[in-house]
């Protein structure tokens, strides 16, 4: 990811996109908030994504690690790529070599 993405962890279920707004907008512009929902449910699952128009606004956005937010202390961190998960490689099935 890129380095104006900060992943924002540890949120209340209620939070929603307006509540990470307030809390990040005096940071810089925000170009992008993505709060990862349940599919089923459709309540938030704890963490976010900000994207932020510059790397130093992102920088800056740091300081709220730890701060509260509806009750709940951020994790607040640099977004990182998510790696592909690996298959396990399935054990061969041949039986040709009794």
């Amino acid at each position: 990811m890129q380095k104006r993405t900060l992943y924002i962890g540890n949120l209340a279920y209620t939070t929603v996109e307006e509540d990470l707004e307030q809390a990040f907008e005096s940071f810089g512009e925000i170009e992008d908030i993505k709060l990862m929902r349940d599919r089923e449910t459709d309540r938030s699952r704890g963490f976010a994504f900000i994207t932020f128009e510059k790397e130093s606004e992102a920088e800056a956005a740091r300081a709220m690690d730890g701060q509260e937010v509806a009750g709940r202390p951020l994790r607040v961190n640099e977004a990182v790529q998510k790696q592909p998960a690996k298959r396990p490689q399935k054990k061969s099935t041949n039986n040709f070599n009794q």
